[in-house]
């Protein structure tokens, strides 16, 4: 079983930015075969969750549209942590920052297998 564990949460004004890190306990993420990707999600206030993005054990990235640019995902192997910086922060990404890992590599929360508990994430105008 792996535990993934948020911080990093906070608030910010817009243009501000945060960092958020997730530490997978209980496991490496390179020796369990079971995960091939981490990623993050997001989930505003009465909506659903939405991915943000992903890496994968060899380090290969991607963000979704939305954040292209702006964000910043990458994994310490050996720490098993995975970090999204978060740049040029927008009112509306205000919400609960959540950290996943899976056996497949897609912003699609039906192909996580593991969730953190989430991290608040407030950016005010």
């Amino acid at each position: 079983q792996v535990q993934l564990v948020e911080s990093g949460g906070g608030s910010v004004q817009a243009g501000g930015s945060l960092r958020l890190s997730c530490t997978a306990s209980g496991h490496n993420v390179r020796s369990n075969s079971s995960i091939v990707c981490m990623a993050w999600f997001r989930q505003a206030q009465g909506k659903g969750r939405e991915g943000v993005a992903f890496i994968d054990t060899k380090g290969r990235t991607y963000e979704a549209d939305s954040v292209k640019g702006r964000f910043t995902i990458s994994l310490d192997n050996a720490k098993s942590t995975v970090t999204l910086q978060m740049n040029s922060l927008k009112v509306e990404e205000s919400g609960m920052y959540f950290c996943a890992a899976g056996g497949a590599c897609r912003l699609d929360s039906d192909y996580v297998d593991y969730w953190g508990q989430g991290t608040q994430v407030t950016v005010s105008s």
